[in-house]
């Protein structure tokens, strides 16, 4: 089906996924179109890449000779050009569905977690294409090192991103996979923790007889029997597992490892991506590359060049007197994550966060663990809650979070207040955390801040 469409419409086509899948086909030769709700940085570059893009809801704009309909999960059910789209009977199929059959007759690799994945999989595309297998990827994330979500290869081993929003991943049937944690998330679609273990419990039933499945090491989680007889499992971490990293040091601003598993041992690794979390997203990285293609030097270069994710822990700025750090964390897991990393990097300074919440139900459903999360800043600034796709909650907001917080200095601000905000504080690490528009903040905050000259003058 796929090799005969000549034009496929995209609902929701500046999402890093869909845009991914819309840079596949486009470089196919397939005439893409699509809307999204607001023009962004990425969509002016699908523009420029030849893609016909609007940004208002208008049935009277939507091409008439579409072949395919892509849909992302976020696109309400009373849109009207959807609505519109299924009237006049054309295809219509998500975004996992379309990802499922491409990747069918491939060598599938797909990483899966709660969160993790996105630089997990950056990694495990740059390793192999480092160590000269020259893979496809569709990233959930904009790779500083080609500076794009999707990476044109043979299609012979495709690399994704698989994701348990909306139980996607479960279009997916990979030769390899890996999952990096089950934490409870999105609990507006699974219900409970229960739910979504479940649901990561189908996934790894999903890899093909003879495959590979790589697994943190501690994640409470019992495969099924099936799996375990068929599937070459490999539990990982730092100092835990069987593929390990150990001696985990930092030198020069670089973390330094060995990686050593059953087969093989790759002393002296340097990564400059901070973190011990980003040890324990490479260690399983380059447990998988090695199963399909990867070799030791490949890997080596791989690690030590790779230059990270946009928005996950980039800094804005990093000199001596400043240092601002923009980064996704929209999870409690996630933010705490971040903040070690900051303080392992900086010891003794003082640290402070800007932290808008991504979603109501989310806000609601983790709201004590995101207090102890925000707990390890040493001021604490919120935003107004992100809603994305969903309505305000009664009682749901930044204020009632805020309150959760024991720390003394804390604070809300807007959007609009949030450069003057920062501007009067005093601290030496500044952390710009969530997966809403506060990405569009960091520039004006950090423009602001160098501006100042710093903040203890």
């Amino acid at each position: 089906m796929l090799d005969k469409l000549r034009h496929i419409y995209f609902l929701g086509i500046g999402g890093i996924g869909m845009s991914a899948l819309a840079r596949y086909f486009i470089s196919r030769g397939v005439r893409i179109s699509g809307y999204d709700k607001t023009p962004t940085e990425l969509t002016d570059q699908l523009i420029a890449e030849g893609m016909s893009i609007h940004f208002d809801d208008d049935v009277a704009v939507v091409p008439g000779d579409i072949d395919l309909v892509v849909l992302t999960p976020a696109i309400p059910a009373d849109h009207k050009e959807w609505k519109h789209l299924r009237e006049k009977g054309i295809p219509i199929k998500k975004r996992a569905e379309v990802l499922g059959m491409i990747s069918r007759d491939s060598v599938c690799l797909a990483v899966a977690g709660t969160h993790g994945k996105t630089t997990t999989t950056t990694m495990l595309a740059h390793l192999l294409r480092s160590s000269g297998v020259n893979c496809t990827a569709f990233l959930g994330g904009i790779a500083a090192n080609y500076r794009t979500n999707y990476l044109q290869g043979d299609n012979k081993i495709v690399v994704v991103e698989a994701d348990e929003y909306d139980r996607s991943f479960l279009q997916l049937s990979p030769s390899g996979a890996i999952l990096t944690a089950i934490d409870a998330d999105h609990l507006d679609i699974y219900g409970d923790h229960d739910a979504v273990k479940n649901s990561y419990l189908e996934f790894t039933g999903k890899v093909k007889n003879g495959g590979h499945l790589v697994i943190k090491d501690g994640i409470d989680f019992s495969l099924n029997e099936e799996t375990v007889k068929t599937v070459n499992v490999t539990r990982y971490g730092i100092e835990n597992g069987a593929a390990t990293s150990g001696n985990v040091h930092v030198s020069n601003g670089a973390f330094v490892f060995n990686y050593k598993n059953t087969k093989k041992s790759i002393d002296d690794l340097h990564l400059s991506m901070p973190g011990r979390h980003n040890v324990e997203n490479a260690t399983a990285a380059i447990t998988l590359a090695l199963e399909f293609g990867a070799t030791t030097e490949g890997i080596k270069t791989g690690i030590q060049n790779f230059l990270g994710v946009h928005r996950r822990f980039e800094f804005a700025v990093r000199t001596e007197k400043l240092v601002v750090i923009d980064d996704y964390a929209h999870h409690p897991e996630e933010l705490k994550a971040a903040i070690s990393a900051a303080r392992e990097m900086y010891p003794g300074k003082r640290i402070a966060g800007v932290f808008q919440p991504h979603l109501f139900s989310r806000t609601r459903d983790f709201a004590d663990q995101f207090a102890r999360s925000l707990e390890l800043l040493d001021d604490v600034v919120l935003l107004d809650i992100y809603p994305a796709r969903e309505k305000p909650m009664p009682g749901v907001t930044s204020a009632m979070l805020l309150e959760k917080i024991n720390r003394d200095s804390k604070r809300l601000s807007t959007k609009s207040d949030l450069v003057a905000t920062i501007s009067s504080m005093n601290f030496d690490v500044l952390l710009m955390m969530g997966a809403g528009d506060i990405d569009q903040l960091v520039k004006p905050v950090a423009d602001a801040l160098t501006e100042k000259g710093g903040w203890n003058d």
